[in-house]
């Protein structure tokens, strides 16, 4: 196991957000998004036998044997806490390793924007943070809990698979349940979360129809819950969320969505001129528009209000990189590459809006 802190440590003190390990090959770090071989012995199928053989919990060793595969949490002293993923490839184990930051930055540090705080603000609904694996969700996630915890006397209640960033309490209080380890499931976690008097649900990720029933149940009476879906943009969210459901119950499930959604906060990460990378973010927000847009299932239309109400905190994606750009935070370049809709947004930086979002809704 010195051989493995070794490698830990190394990747921490070098800025690493995440290390790959598989026999036979060098050992891959990430920095900056870009992958980097490490200066380690290549591990061997024994050793990393070994490895798996220890830092495996006594709880998820059960799912090990039985799917191959599993997720935890794994702390190393001195070192910091690793979100865990052991897998097999060509017959022998795998691990894919990321390093959970103990501070969970501040919204200023994630260059997130001030709408959000007003959004964490909100006393009920389901808020989501979107978009795809690796772009930051969960520490966008974390910022919120933190910033409530830091202003607001609520009692905070966390399902998560695994746990991620340790919360201390502040002027809220939290307790975070690790799935595998305090919960058997997500779907037993929230089926008994409402007896145990939280304020606000955080739910790690919202994989299937049970879980979003349940978050909209605890919505419905009262309840903030947060969570996260793995989504393309913030108005294709909604039809992620339907597609739980059975053609025959997607009327019903609408409905109870414009009644109790908040917000959809989706991002992307892009690079920034200064080497490192900043979330680009569309925001919609559950307007009067977009409610009656969801009870009347005109879905399509979403994307359209989000671009024509700003005024309401909302923005596209191609909004949010025209303004990285105009800050210089981002090259043209870039916006481009990661932009929606690329055409339109080279027509904006040539001074040419058109006002599509509106002719659509007219």
């Amino acid at each position: 196991m010195e051989l493995l802190r070794g490698i830990l440590k190394a990747a921490v003190d070098g800025g690493a957000s995440d290390i790959h390990i598989k026999v036979g090959a060098p050992v891959i770090v990430r920095i900056n998004r870009q992958l980097i071989a490490v200066d380690a012995p290549s591990p061997t199928t024994a050793w990393l036998d070994n490895v798996v053989e220890k830092m495996v919990p006594s709880h998820a060793k059960k799912r090990l044997e039985e799917d191959r595969e599993v997720d935890f949490s794994y702390f190393e002293q001195g070192i910091g806490r690793f979100r865990t993923n052991i897998f097999q490839q060509r017959g022998s184990f795998a691990l894919a390793m990321r390093y959970v930051k103990t501070q969970v930055p501040s919204f200023e540090e994630l260059g997130l924007l001030p709408i959000i705080k007003e959004i964490a603000k909100a006393p009920r609904g389901i808020v989501l943070v979107a978009g795809t694996t690796g772009c930051g969700k969960s520490t966008t996630l974390a910022a919120m809990i933190e910033h409530i915890n830091a202003s607001f006397k609520k009692h905070i209640i966390t399902l998560e698979d695994p746990i991620e960033f340790v919360f201390d309490d502040n002027q809220s209080v939290i307790e975070q349940r690790e799935i595998g380890l305090d919960s058997a499931s997500f779907e037993q976690g929230l089926k008994h979360v409402l007896r145990q008097d939280p304020d606000i649900i955080m739910v790690g990720e919202m994989r299937d129809s049970i879980s979003f029933q349940a978050a909209m149940s605890a919505a419905d009476t009262g309840h903030l819950v947060l969570s996260t879906l793995h989504t393309q943009n913030a108005a294709q969210s909604i039809g992620r969320i339907l597609d739980f459901f059975r053609p025959e119950e997607r009327e019903q499930i609408r409905r109870q969505l414009a009644a109790t959604l908040r917000a959809v906060i989706c991002q992307r990460m892009v690079g920034t001129i200064s080497g490192g990378v900043t979330p680009a973010l569309e925001i919609l927000i559950n307007t009067p528009t977009v409610r009656k847009m969801l009870e009347e299932n005109r879905l399509e239309k979403i994307g359209a209000a989000i671009e024509t109400a700003r005024d309401d905190g909302m923005q596209t994606f191609n909004q949010a990189m025209y303004d990285l750009v105009k800050e210089r935070k981002i090259s043209e370049k870039e916006a481009l590459t990661k932009a929606s809709n690329p055409q339109a947004l080279e027509m904006m930086f040539k001074g040419i809006f058109l006002d599509e979002g509106r002719r659509i809704l007219s």
